[in-house]
């Protein structure tokens, strides 16, 4: 019935503050994920250029051929089987509008089990009821789980606390369920996964109870997530779910947030979508990519270029990449290394920002960003990444088979832009700010690739320096591993105090 990677797909919205937002919120069939776009900003002027983007729904409906579930009016009758390329709309806001429900706010525990049900409802309307006959394809039954914001929290709490009791439940049990949850990969966009965090606060207040905000707040996740240990991060998946299968994209723009007239990003801050903060919108040891987009609005991450090809690339990709920066050494400007030597008992600190880009062949947006000027660098301290030689996390990215065949090249095209910038030089306690110029970098460099997946042979990684050969690519990175595991090897190096020498890692292995 299914072939995979194709599975149905569940949304799940984010948060609806106020009753309009509810009644605005339950009168879209689709929730939101209809939602397209025509804007997008220059990085260089900040200038906004025309550039048409459907909505995630759409593409996925023309990309992929998939279908939704509606039809003469209604949702497909339960004695029908849908399609098994389908997209389902979570709609657990109903029961809140007093329109089309009694108004009344259920806890997020009620919105976790309304979201079990609709899955098992599913799985019995493509499966058929439990019996002899249909375990093997209820038992293979799979969706994958798309939440925006709170809607990551109700699948969370799906996964985490709800499936788990659900164990123990005599009905649950007679249904002849598997031991996990049916859930192949799970996609979140923006979603507070350690909370949300107010400037000169902290973590939203668990008393403030107005519209189940306090949903945001870390003890009562802890709570609804089904975490009792207190030393267990709340970002943690805590064994109910592979982490390697549930992809979090990251917003760093909190500028372009306009809800509240902007009054949400002002208490917000920095260093955030305008409500999630960067630190907390990930799922420990999860993959997860950084664009620069606001949590919603017209320039907000579900209605954008960058979301859904992170999404598309990790539902249906066919390889997974990992980029990782091994520093070998870094070395010091000379007037440092002469007051360090002088007395070399001093203490010198030094913590450098590393900046990523990753774009694809082509395109004008960009699959994965962190830089300083939008908040989002990488962050590296100098003991832990050099002196004890632990590597880089750079990126994790997905590539889509029909990819390489699109305009007609052998290969897969992608750049890395990869710059580490000088760092302010503390010794015992003072800065040295001489011949230093802030803004300068210990390396920088557009490095260009192409993938080549040649039927019967291993991948092979072409690369090139735009320095040395603009948009080129001329020299084959070393590969070692076998068995559908490949490691690529690029020298990364600049000669000069301060300088650097390390290796970028590409890490390669079969998805889907």
């Amino acid at each position: 019935m299914f072939e995979a990677p194709y599975y149905p797909i569940v949304y799940v919205r984010g948060y609806a503050g106020t009753q309009t937002e509810v009644e605005d919120t339950v009168a879209d069939p689709y929730m939101g994920f209809n939602l397209g776009s025509t804007k997008i900003r220059q990085t260089w002027r900040q200038d906004v250029v025309r550039y048409v983007f459907e909505s995630p729904l759409i593409r996925l409906m023309k990309d992929h051929g998939y279908t939704d579930i509606y039809e003469h009016g209604a949702e497909v009758p339960r004695s029908e089987r849908p399609a098994p390329k389908s997209i389902w709309i979570y709609r657990y806001y109903e029961p809140v509008s007093k329109e089309l429900g009694t108004g009344r706010r259920p806890e997020m525990e009620d919105y976790a089990a309304g979201l079990y049900d609709l899955i098992e409802a599913m799985r019995d309307q493509y499966c058929g009821a439990a019996a002899p006959e249909t375990h093997a394809a209820r038992d293979a039954f799979r969706v994958y789980l798309v939440g925006h914001s709170m809607g990551g929290l109700v699948i969370r709490s799906y996964l985490q606390r709800i499936w788990r009791e659900k164990q123990h439940d005599p009905v649950h049990q007679a249904r002849q369920v598997p031991a996990a949850p049916p859930v192949d990969k799970v996609f979140t966009y923006a979603t507070p996964h350690g909370g949300i965090d107010f400037r000169f606060v902290g973590n939203v207040p668990a008393f403030l109870q107005v519209n189940n905000v306090e949903n945001f707040n870390e003890k009562r996740m802890r709570v609804y997530l089904g975490i009792a240990d207190p030393a267990t991060p709340v970002t943690s998946l805590d064994g109910a779910f592979d982490p390697d299968r549930f992809f979090c994209l990251v917003g760093t723009n909190h500028r372009d947030y306009g809800v509240a007239l902007g009054l949400a990003r002002q208490v917000v801050g920095p260093m955030s979508d305008g409500l999630v903060q960067i630190q907390n919108a990930a799922v420990e040891k999860a993959p997860r990519a950084f664009v620069h987009r606001a949590h919603s609005g017209h320039y907000g991450i579900v209605n954008s270029e960058e979301g859904y090809q992170n999404l598309r690339r990790f539902l249906f990709g066919a390889v997974r990449v990992d980029g990782l920066l091994e520093l070998e050494s870094i070395t010091l400007p000379p007037e440092v290394q002469r007051r360090w030597k002088e007395k070399p008992d001093r203490t010198l600190r030094a913590s450098y920002h590393i900046e990523v880009v990753a774009r694809v062949r082509g395109a004008r947006w960009d699959l994965h960003r962190r830089v300083v000027a939008e908040e989002s660098a990488v962050f590296c301290d100098y003991a832990q990444y050099v002196e004890n030689k632990k590597p880089v996390y750079l990126l994790s990215s997905y590539l889509l088979d029909t990819a390489r065949v699109r305009d007609d090249r052998e290969s897969l095209g992608f750049s890395l832009d990869l710059r580490v910038l000088v760092p302010e030089y503390v010794l015992d306690g003072f800065w040295v700010r001489d011949d230093h110029f802030e803004g300068g970098y210990l390396y920088r460099e557009k490095i260009n690739l192409e993938l080549f997946l040649r039927e019967g042979a291993p991948p092979a990684l072409k690369w090139g320096v735009d320095r040395r050969t603009p948009n080129r690519t001329t020299a084959y990175a070393t590969r070692s591993g076998e068995g559908g595991r490949y490691e690529f090897h690029i020298p990364v190096r600049q000669d000069s105090e301060p300088g650097l020498k390390g290796t970028l890692v590409f890490r390669s292995r079969p998805w889907g």
